[in-house]
């Protein structure tokens, strides 16, 4: 079938929730936050995501199976504002993507870039069929511009399908300007950590695959600094010490950086999975043609669980 689309306009979303569209098991609910920022759930008979249609596209919230995938923050509710760490909780965000990650002090790029928190004109909400089967998507479609340097089209979208636990999620970005765009970019997902979990990825468990970044202790006390250094060291000599989620032999406060070399399957795609004790599973996967590399990382300082 042909999909059937929708443009969303803030004037839809009220404090009180409204389904605004159905299709089979699928439905779309909008919302606002108490914050004002607009809330989008997107649901099947699996399972649930909140997207945030004009503030970034992020997905704000997920759970499937009964499970909460979201990592521990400090916000409970998303905030209007552009800057990073203001509004962080989120599941998924995109980075970059004029630059990307943490600014050193001759940048003047913001952390992650402009990508996160971009504000949305245009919001467009479809249901339609594919080969997967019937589905639900949240799109949009957003130019960037800076004068004399910068002009490109941020296009992202978040499909679900009936009966699924999994979705697909892109971003499309089109070069408006006469001369090449550099950019970066990173998808950025926020998995919380479950103790007793399992680590799997199609990557070697290698110090040539894996590797774990410095990470600057900040105020931490000594000892406690000193403790992180040997596990990343350790981690560095054998990267399968990470492997089981283990809170008694493992230091992420305040965070660790890894660097992964994925290898890809027949088909171009990468693989990362956190087996659950129950025998369910977090998963992602993701094309290495245009990710090679992966960045894990895991902050567990008691306030953040990611």
């Amino acid at each position: 079938m042909n999909a059937v689309t929708f443009t969303l306009t803030p004037g839809l979303f009220s404090d009180k929730e409204q389904v605004i569209a159905c299709f089979g098991t699928l439905s779309a609910t909008a919302f606002r936050y108490p914050t004002g920022v607009c809330g989008l759930k997107l649901a099947n008979d699996r399972g649930e995501l909140v997207v945030l249609p004009f503030q970034g596209q992020q997905i704000w919230r997920a759970w499937f199976g009964g499970q909460d995938l979201v990592m521990k923050s400090t916000f409970p509710y998303p905030l209007p504002t552009t800057e990073y760490l203001a509004t962080y909780g989120g599941f998924l965000l995109h980075c970059g993507a004029t630059a990307m990650g943490v600014p050193a002090a001759e940048d003047s790029h913001p952390l992650h870039g402009e990508l996160p928190n971009l504000a949305y004109d245009q919001a467009v909400l479809s249901f339609g069929e594919d080969a997967q089967g019937p589905y639900i998507a949240l799109g949009g479609n957003q130019e960037y511009r800076v004068a004399f340097g910068v002009h490109y089209r941020a296009e992202p979208e978040i499909r679900l399908h009936e009966g699924s636990s999994t979705f697909q999620v892109q971003m499309r970005l089109s070069n408006l300007r006469r001369r090449p765009l550099p950019y970066m970019y990173l998808c950025h997902i926020n998995f919380r950590p479950i103790d007793g979990a399992k680590l799997v990825y199609s990557a070697p468990a290698t110090p040539s695959h894996v590797f774990a970044h410095p990470t600057d202790p900040g105020s931490l006390p000594a000892d406690e600094a000193g403790r992180l250094a040997r596990y990343i060291e350790s981690i560095n000599a054998d990267p399968s010490v990470h492997h089981l989620v283990d809170p008694s032999r493992q230091v992420y406060d305040p965070e660790i950086v890894m660097t992964i070399r994925y290898l890809g399957d027949a088909d171009g795609y990468a693989h990362s999975l956190q087996q659950l004790p129950d025998g369910s599973a977090f998963y992602v996967s993701h094309r290495i043609a245009e990710l090679p590399l992966g960045l894990r990382w895991i902050a567990r300082t008691g306030d953040e669980d990611a």
